[in-house]
Formats: C-alpha cells, sequence, structure tokens
C-alpha cells in the first residue's frame, strides 16, 4: 500500500465521498488530478463552484498532515488556486469558510522547516494571490492575517520561487487600499519589504511584482531613505539617526536597491516624478560612495561590477542622470514654491562636484594613446589623475551634466565660470573605457552652447572665431565648429 493510500485512510469519508463524486474517481489522488485539469477552465471552476467543491477541499487540506502527506497537499493547494482564478462563488467561499486561516498554517509548516518546502510555500501563496484579486474584503482578510509576523516570516524564505508569488500578494492586497499601503509604508510594514529585497538580493526575482512595490514606495512615495537605511550592515538606528549612514560601508542589499530602483525609473522617465526626499537621499549616497571607493581598487568591468561601493557609485550617479533629465518633480509647479528636484541637486553643488570628479580623471583612452611621449607633461602630476572606478563612469558624469545643461542658463553660466567648458569639449570622443561617450559629449556640448552667447563666445575664443581647436582632439583630427547660423556645436573630422 503507498503512502498516498494510507494518508487516504485517515480522512473522513464525508470529505472523500463529495470529491469521488465530482470527479468519478475512486482514489484521491487520481481526484485531485482530475479536479485541477477540470478546473483549468472558466466553465470547469462554475461547474466545480456550483458543487460546493472548495469547502471540501479545505476540509481535506485540514486533514492532511505535514509532512508526511505533502504531496495530496500540494494537489489540494494547486486544486485551491485554480478554483479562486476568477470565480466570485470559490473566493468568497475561501473567505466564509476561514480558507485563509487553512493556508496560512500550511505555509508555518512548510517555512518552519530546515529546509523550507518552497514549492508549497509558493503554491499557498498563489492560493491567496488569486483570492486577493476579488476585492478589499478579501485582501483586508488575507493581510489581517498575515500582517506584519507572517508576512516577515515568509519574505526571510530565501527563493524566488516565494518570493515572487509573496510580492503579488502584498501588492494586490494594498492596491486600492490606501490604508493597507500605510502599514505597509510604517515601522511595522517596512521590515517586510527590507527582507523581501535581501531575498531578492540573494535569490533573485523572476516577475515584476517587487518592482511595483518599491515603485510605489521609493519613487512615488517618499519612503527610500528609511527603507535604504534598513539596509545597513550591522542594522538602524531607533532613534532617526539611522537615515544619515553613520557609516562608510554599503551592503549588498544597498546596491541591490539602488539598481533595481534605477531599472525603475529609466523605464518610467516619461511619466514619473520623484519626491525630493528620494533626491536627496541618493545624492547624499552619491557624495558618501565617493569618498568610499576612492579606498578601493579600479575595476574594468560595466555595472554591476560584484563591488559593492563601486556599484553603488554607479547607479546613484545613472539615478541622478534620469532624476536630470526627467519630469519636474513632486511640488515643482510655478504657482508652488518648492524647489524642483535638479533645482535642488544644483543648488547642493552637484556641477561643481561632477566637474571636479572629470577633472580628477585621466584622460579618455583615446586621448592618452594620442599623445606623444613626454610633450609638455608634467609626469609628477600625471600619476595623480585617477583612473575610472568602472567601465562607463565618465560617461555618466557627462551625461548627469549634459541633463543638468539642458535649458538651464544658470548651469551652462556655472560650467563656464567654472572653467569646465574646455574639460568637457574633450570628452566628445570615442573611448573604448566608456560607451557612447563620445554621444552624451557632444549632446552635453550642444546643451552648454544652446542658447548662450556667452558660452559660444567663450568657445570661440579658445583659439579662432567659429572655431574651436582642442589640443587633444586636433592631435586625433577632430575639432568642434559652431555653426554661424544655428549657433550649435558639432563635431567634425579634419584629417
Amino acid at each position: 500500500m503507498g503512502d498516498a493510500s494510507l494518508v487516504e485512510l485517515s480522512i473522513p469519508q464525508d470529505v472523500l465521498q463529495p470529491l469521488f463524486s465530482a470527479s468519478n474517481s475512486s482514489s484521491l489522488e487520481e481526484t485531485l488530478e482530475n479536479l485541477i485539469e477540470a478546473s483549468r477552465t472558466d466553465v470547469g471552476r462554475s461547474g466545480l463552484a456550483s458543487k460546493n467543491i472548495l469547502p471540501i477541499v479545505l476540509q481535506l487540506s485540514q486533514n492532511l498532515s505535514y509532512p508526511s502527506g505533502r504531496h495530496l497537499l500540494l494537489s489540494s493547494l494547486k486544486l485551491l488556486r485554480n478554483l479562486c482564478a476568477r470565480e466570485v462563488a470559490n473566493q468568497d467561499a475561501f473567505v466564509e469558510q476561514n480558507g485563509v486561516g487553512v493556508v496560512s498554517n500550511i505555509l508555518i509548516s512548510a517555512g518552519l522547516l530546515s529546509d523550507p518546502d518552497y514549492g508549497t510555500i509558493r503554491m499557498g501563496l498563489q492560493v491567496l494571490a488569486n483570492v486577493s484579486l476579488a476585492g478589499e474584503e478579501h485582501q483586508r482578510a488575507i493581510w489581517h492575517k498575515f500582517f506584519p509576523d507572517e508576512f516577515v516570516a515568509l519574505a526571510r524564505v530565501r527563493s524566488w520561487e516565494t518570493c515572487d508569488p509573496l510580492c503579488m500578494v502584498i501588492y494586490a492586497s494594498c492596491d486600492g487600499c490606501p490604508g493597507l499601503y500605510a502599514d505597509l509604508c510604517g515601522d511595522f510594514g517596512l521590515p517586510i519589504v527590507e527582507e523581501i529585497v535581501r531575498t531578492a538580493c540573494v535569490a533573485g526575482f523572476r516577475e515584476d511584482w517587487l518592482k511595483l512595490i518599491l515603485s510605489r514606495i521609493c519613487l512615488e512615495e517618499p519612503h527610500f531613505p528609511p527603507l535604504f537605511s534598513k539596509l545597513c550592515l550591522f542594522g538602524a538606528s531607533s532613534n532617526g539617526e539611522d537615515i544619515e549612514f553613520r557609516n562608510d560601508i554599503f551592503s549588498s542589499e544597498h546596491a541591490f536597491l539602488l539598481k533595481i530602483v534605477s531599472e525603475i525609473l529609466n523605464e518610467r522617465l516619461n511619466d514619473i516624478t520623484v519626491p525630493n526626499e528620494f533626491t536627496s537621499c541618493v545624492f547624499g549616497i552619491f557624495k558618501r560612495s565617493v569618498g568610499v571607493t576612492n579606498s578601493v581598487l579600479q575595476c574594468k568591468s560595466g555595472l554591476p561590477t560584484g563591488l559593492t561601493a563601486i556599484d553603488v557609485l554607479g547607479y546613484s550617479l545613472i539615478i541622478l542622470r534620469d532624476i536630470c533629465a526627467g519630469k519636474r518633480s513632486l511640488g515643482s509647479s510655478k504657482e508652488d514654491d518648492s524647489m524642483d528636484a535638479v533645482d535642488m541637486l544644483l543648488s547642493s553643488g552637484l556641477v561643481e562636484m561632477l566637474l571636479c570628479l572629470l577633472g580628477e580623471l585621466e584622460p579618455p583612452t583615446i586621448i592618452r594613446k594620442g599623445l606623444k611621449q613626454g610633450e609638455n607633461q608634467d609626469s609628477s602630476s600625471s600619476y595623480s589623475l585617477k583612473p575610472c572606478p568602472y567601465r562607463g563612469f565618465r560617461r555618466d558624469i557627462v551625461a548627469v551634466i549634459g541633463n543638468c545643461a539642458f535649458g538651464r542658463k544658470q548651469v551652462q553660466d556655472e560650467i563656464r565660470q567654472k572653467n569646465g567648458i574646455l574639460l568637457l569639449l574633450q570628452q566628445c570622443v570615442t573611448d573604448e573605457d566608456n560607451p557612447y561617450l563620445r554621444e552624451w559629449g557632444i549632446w552635453t556640448v550642444r546643451n552648454l552652447l544652446e542658447g548662450s552667447t556667452e558660452n559660444q563666445h567663450a568657445v570661440a575664443e579658445l583659439e579662432l572665431q567659429g572655431s574651436v581647436e582642442v589640443p587633444e582632439l586636433t592631435g586625433l583630427g577632430l575639432r568642434v565648429e559652431v555653426d554661424p547660423k544655428t549657433r550649435r556645436a558639432k563635431l567634425v573630422n579634419i584629417s
């Protein structure tokens, strides 16, 4: 006699018989397989709802002990998942018959093992996800049972198999329920998101539910700083000082969160405005990461490099690039005195800092190769120049400056006053260590000169009226010209 048959003997007949009758089968294993197949279609789910099968399946699940009845329990969860897919009668019956409590007990049993049962947990969460789509009553029933402790416990299961459906349950439950969303962003809810980020960092994720949660928390609402703070290596302070990041050590979870948020922002560049709290926090992270990476070895690869401090530097810079390219931020309308996100960055010294960083870098690869050995070089000063910490760092700096300069006279003036025009002209070259540097360099120079007679005059006076011959570019057969009609800069080949 097999294990399934032994388990079947322990189940009351008033549970088995309705299932056997509905499936025209005489064994529980075959019965569940037949009902799972029948519940794949709308018609099948509706037919089983009319036979009141879901409460019987819940009773069956309660009678199956774990882990001895794992196989049959997994099939029961799969059947429940199918029954609750877009079938209101079954979704309602699930809540009325305490299905949330039944599934909760199963998830606790599967998660308490030293080696958690990812398959059972995933299936149980998929059941809850389908139920949560029925509306606010169902969402609140799930939330009140699982928030916050059981959500935290599930979030600590380090597997993408469980992380994806957990994020779906949480997002679907909060969607349309402002009160539940407020819970998630509060003191008891953010630890759930923290653990989800930690899990996704080590185990990955394959669906977009995590991005939807982070988009809402980090980019649409001002909760990025406390979430970032919770991911500190040595824990967070409970008095609010943790947001200042009192130590200079970043965690891999920090880099991961910045990477995902940078992807979300780039994907939603045209339809999202970011809170100033987010912008200020990211700039603070970038400034701190610059200090940290000064003691970190150069990495020749692009992002992600696998070096936490460098990845934090790079992803925070990319986020700043996209903030400076995006829509005006919350509270930046003409009627509002609040400061636009980019204006806030500019007033905090962003451009000056980036020009400084750019000036400290050794010249682009192609210029270094083109320079004649020993030609008017101070060998002692050349040793003080730094290599790019990662492939693309120079390009990303230039991109941020170019985006800041677009349509902003104060940036055009600041760059000229800080003698940054020549430095930026020197970025209009192809560089094997910085893909698309030439394109970003030309974009930046164009924005510097567009509508700025002062900058156009400064460029013209660098050598000859109407043209600019930068020594490094001339040696490569290149020249920046100012079109006398449009007054726009262009890079031409003079070789």
